[in-house]
């Protein structure tokens, strides 16, 4: 009996102490005609109704299918953090659809993600101006070797000073791992002569001809791959 109620007085303490290490994304596309009225709108409604835990960080997308679009990132939180939010309240619904909505063409994808402490080489929320997010979708039944693939991959970036965090995409369409570089020193990262090119740095760390195994593997369990390149829009974001 004392075990039991010792278990009860648990329960609290364990929804306290949830890891906060979810974070929900968006992305918006604004009109091509409208673009100002868009900006305007989006930043007094992020700095309006999106303060605190709901706090934005906004994107602007460079390059990809996406380009011209907005990433919008709230968290990140526990998952009991979002079950708590409730409701949006009406005056705020009513405030993007009046000053956002009527000057966006649509809404992209929405997705939870889970930040992966043990794949990235950079604390969550060490954020970069400048970020690369490299989507990678395992083949069926490969979500594990993915795992073990990019794991690998860590050493290299650890031994090279490479800002890299990693994510997973959860209960939001088919499995993915995010890779985001986070480019500290700018895009001057992407020059040639910044740093080593990856399979010159891989084979550094795991021996010569290590590189051509990790494409056989990478064969084996990458389905596909894309990347976009992305500039923070902090007048679009919270304050």
């Amino acid at each position: 009996m004392r075990k039991f109620f010792f278990i009860l007085l648990l329960i609290p303490l364990l929804s306290i102490s949830q890891t906060k290490n979810v974070i929900n994304s968006f992305r918006v596309f604004p009109k091509p005609d409208k673009i100002a009225e868009f900006e305007k709108g989006m930043a007094a409604h992020a700095q309006k109704y999106h303060t605190g835990n709901w706090k934005w960080r906004v994107y602007e997308i460079q390059s990809g299918p996406d380009a011209n679009g907005f990433h919008v990132i709230e968290g990140p939180l526990s998952w009991d953090e979002f079950d708590k939010r409730g409701d949006l309240s009406a005056e705020h619904q009513a405030d993007w659809n009046k000053n956002v909505a009527p000057y966006i063409t649509s809404q992209g994808t929405s997705s939870y993600n889970e930040f992966d402490t043990a794949l990235s080489n950079v604390a969550m929320t060490d954020y970069a101006d400048k970020i690369i997010i490299n989507h990678i979708h395992p083949k069926p039944g490969m979500l594990t070797a993915l795992n073990d693939l990019v794991k690998r991959m860590k050493k290299v970036w650890q031994a090279s000073n490479e800002s890299v965090a990693v994510y997973h995409t959860v209960y939001s369409g088919a499995p993915q791992i995010s890779q985001v570089t986070r480019l500290k020193a700018g895009l001057k990262e992407l020059d040639a002569s910044y740093r080593k090119s990856f399979p010159e740095r891989y084979n550094e760390v795991y021996g010569e001809g290590a590189w051509t195994h990790y494409l056989e593997d990478y064969a084996k369990i990458v389905e596909s791959r894309w990347s976009e390149l992305l500039f923070v829009r902090n007048d679009l974001g919270s304050k």
